[in-house]
């Protein structure tokens, strides 16, 4: 009884404790004020009554904020930004509540007794406003730390997009009133980086394991909370168009490099492919069927059964890796090949990075040994550096493999992640670098590949991807997502909002990963069916991949004669867009382009779009509308703009604004090309590189004016980077009908003198459909120099 009473006692003092902190958090806490501020060359450092704050002018619409209650900022450099600021010069002036930066192109307003911050455009029209920063004692893993967070206020007509990639995440696009957890973990993405329909972008600098709150103050406010930190940091990039805000991220995080033309072809992988062999037969069924497709994938355990981290590939099953190699090169097929970041004891590699203490305590629980194996410290510029050299000279470089698939790159043993914030990385305590494993090891890898394998361009498919990582060549994959069309309809949000994010590279398994752990049965109707939605919706993503449990090439007996032609014709459909693709690929890299778009790029101002959680423009001319519905044969699909729009399919003219019924039999995605659209196409080949005659089919959509910027370069290789490439732009006068082509301008080894172009007037059937136009409207033979034509 007195025992009882005792534990009674005991657990109504600590839900009284619960209380009294939970009335604690819940009372406002007063904003330090400022007490003076200095012009230094690069912005103001304000000094506050507890603690600091800098404000600086890195460029005319880039401002970064620093803000802490101690002494001194963090004196380390920023792991996401690498940009090497030039601080434009500003203006400063003050009354007696505020102080006023003016730049270029904004006013940044400091409120004197809170010491929150307000955007606006030179005209005094309000972009965005801070309500509150805060530093807070806290402990976390038994850890004593601070969580730091700052809170902006939030118009009710605002939408708000990006935050990375969440697959198991069943909400809306649009982050403007709902959560979103940022740490990163298995099945769980985090990219900090936020764009506003106000017109404005922030990046959170912040490493440690962080929370969005979307629906502060009956939704009148959101804020950044990072459980970890000793000061507030973030960038604030002022577009207002989308395109611009995402050129300031990557100009402050990194360009994104050029692909090699092969990557914009299909991936063909499985889960797993077991020997030499078994490569090999699906080059042949390929090549043998004249099914268009650029790499063949080697997934995991093709070490079985030596420990992971062994970097062998079983002689018993692959005896020859560099004959197999240069097996799919010589069938102009590419090699990818999976290796993780985690190594298991016994193997030399893992002695020797654990004798330079180049290892973590972070463990894997090994699904296949049942054993815990370790990661290396990708923190450790060391240990990076023999992470890549290990796997260059026993694998990558050896025998010839093409891209990298970075699995498993993110430190997550299931639910003890707590090991992680615990661990000793070797830049500091794993709870301030929670976020930035995967970040770290694909510099390490972009780095030993420049370096060590020049000729070839680099491509790194992450499972997880940080703020800055597209400067590392990586494409984000949506992990180990399930076979159904709930898992299928939770992508498409997820890829636009992972672009909408700065990373511009994106794809999922087509199909799905597992169906419950185990695999589906892929001649049933319904997977058939699944299958068949997700291939069409992949020919339009930035990268277009077949992954996951069970036999799914497109030549595959599991699928009916019905199912391969439409897989066929979305497959041949892709590859006659990469004249297309590759361009928008260029600009990418070149312009800071985005290619998978969120409909709030091209159509910020119009409301209707903002809660639109499955369309798409994929570069400037499609209107995307996935079918995601089980049996579905029809869905809505909203017209943004006013128009006109074209069904690819029929050529039908439609005006915008509006949202109709479109038919979607399961041969058809419902696609829409924009008018003023100019589509280049190829012709039907088996892979990214095929020589032909090279004739273009220039499909141009009349009902406004238009324009695209063609692009050619030697298909890989890095020589585009010292100006070896060429463009040409058309531009479509829609008014006179004509067509001017643009002096060319660059040039490049092997590039071609004269161009043919069949120029296509859509109109009706006439120009519609994957097929070539049998009736060309006019022909026209280009040898660089500008010409304008007529179109009739």
């Amino acid at each position: 009884m007195i025992k009882t009473k005792i534990m009674l006692n005991s657990a109504l003092s600590k839900l009284m404790a619960a209380i009294l902190l939970l009335l604690i958090t819940a009372i406002p806490v007063a904003n330090a004020s400022v007490k003076s501020y200095k012009k230094e060359a690069d912005g103001l450092l304000f000094t506050l009554d507890k603690g600091l704050m800098m404000v600086t002018i890195c460029k005319d619409d880039i401002i970064e904020v620093k803000y802490t209650i101690f002494n001194d900022f963090v004196s380390k450099p920023s792991l996401i930004v690498n940009a090497k600021w030039s601080f434009p010069s500003f203006k400063v002036s003050e009354d007696k509540n505020q102080v006023i930066i003016t730049t270029a192109k904004l006013k940044v307003t400091i409120n004197k007794l809170t010491n929150n911050i307000t955007y606006q455009d030179l005209y005094g029209k309000e972009i965005a406003s801070e309500d509150n920063k805060s530093i807070t004692p806290a402990t976390i893993a038994g850890i004593s730390t601070y969580n730091v967070s700052t809170q902006f206020n939030s118009p009710a007509d605002e939408a708000l997009f990006g935050l990375g990639c969440h697959p198991i995440d069943t909400g809306s696009i649009n982050y403007k009133g709902r959560n979103q957890d940022l740490a990163i973990k298995y099945l769980t993405g985090a990219v900090p980086v936020l764009l506003s329909t106000k017109g404005y972008g922030l990046m959170w600098d912040n490493y440690s394991a962080s929370n969005f709150y979307g629906a502060e103050a009956e939704n009148t406010k959101f804020k950044y909370v990072s459980e970890s930190g000793r000061q507030a940091d973030y960038y604030f990039f002022y577009g207002p168009g989308f395109d611009q805000i995402i050129n300031l991220y990557r100009t402050a995080t990194g360009k994104a490099p050029m692909f090699a033309k092969w990557a914009f072809g299909l991936f063909q992988s499985q889960d797993r492919y077991m020997s030499q062999d078994e490569i090999l037969s699906v080059k042949n069924n390929y090549r043998n069927n004249h099914i268009p497709v650029d790499v063949i994938v080697q997934d995991w355990y093709y070490w079985d059964p030596f420990p992971i981290g062994a970097h062998v590939m079983n002689p018993a099953r692959y005896p020859d890796p560099k004959k197999m190699i240069d097996e799919l090169h010589k069938s102009n097929i590419h090699g990818m090949i999976s290796i993780w970041p985690v190594f298991g004891k016994g193997t030399r590699d893992f002695d020797t990075l654990q004798k330079m203490g180049g290892l973590t305590n972070i463990t894997w629980d090994n699904i296949v040994t049942h054993t815990f194996d370790n990661y290396y410290d990708a923190h450790n510029p060391k240990a990076r550096e023999l992470y890549w050299d290990m796997a260059r000279d026993s694998l990558i470089k050896r025998y010839g493999w093409d891209a990298w698939w970075v699995d498993q790159c993110e430190p997550d043993n299931g639910l003890l992640l707590d090991e992680r914030r615990k661990s000793d990385f070797w830049i500091g305590k794993g709870i301030n670098y929670f976020n930035t494993y995967s970040l770290e090891h694909s510099t390490g890898l972009y780095q030993g590949w420049r370096r060590d394998i020049p000729k070839k361009r680099a491509f790194f498919l992450l499972r997880q991807s940080f703020a800055g990582e597209q400067r590392n060549a990586a494409t984000l994959w949506s992990s180990d997502i399930s076979c159904t069309f709930d898992s299928f309809k939770n992508q498409i949000p997820q890829g636009i909002n992972t672009c909408t994010s700065g990373i511009p590279y994106w794809t999922s398994d087509i199909g799905g990963y597992h169906y419950n752990w185990g695999v589906p049965d892929w001649s049933k109707p319904e997977f058939r069916e699944l299958f068949t939605r997700w291939f069409q919706f992949g020919t339009f993503c930035p990268i277009m991949r077949i992954h996951g449990k069970g036999e799914r090439a497109i030549f595959s007996k599991n699928w009916d004669e019905g199912t391969r032609s439409i897989l066929l014709k979305y497959d041949k459909l892709r590859y006659r867009l990469l004249p297309y693709i590759y361009s928008l690929a260029a600009k990418t890299t070149l312009n800071n382009y985005t290619m998978m778009r969120s409909l709030a790029f091209d159509f910020r101002n119009d409301k209707n779009v903002y809660k639109i959680p499955d369309q798409y423009m994929f570069g400037p001319a499609f209107l995307v509308n996935p079918v995601t519905g089980k049996g579905e044969t029809e869905r809505k699909v909203y017209l943004p703009g006013s128009g006109p729009w074209y069904n690819f399919w029929t050529g039908e003219n439609l005006s915008g604004g509006k949202t109709v019924n479109a038919a979607a039999p399961i041969d058809e995605m419902p696609l829409y090309v924009r008018a003023g659209s100019i589509v280049p196409m190829g012709p039907e080949v088996e892979y990214a590189t095929q020589k032909t005659n090279k004739v273009i089919e220039l499909r141009i959509y009349p009902g406004a004016d238009g324009w695209f910027t063609f692009y050619e370069d030697e298909n890989d290789n890095y020589n585009y980077e010292q100006g070896r490439y060429s463009t040409f732009t058309f531009a479509w006068n829609d008014k006179r009908k004509e067509l001017s082509i643009s002096d060319t301008k660059g040039a490049f080894p092997g590039m071609l003198i004269q161009h043919t172009f069949n120029i296509i007037l859509v109109n009706g059937q006439h120009g519609s459909g994957p097929l070539a136009t049998k009736v060309v409207d006019e022909t026209i033979n280009y040898n660089g120099k500008a010409i304008i034509v007529k179109v009739r």
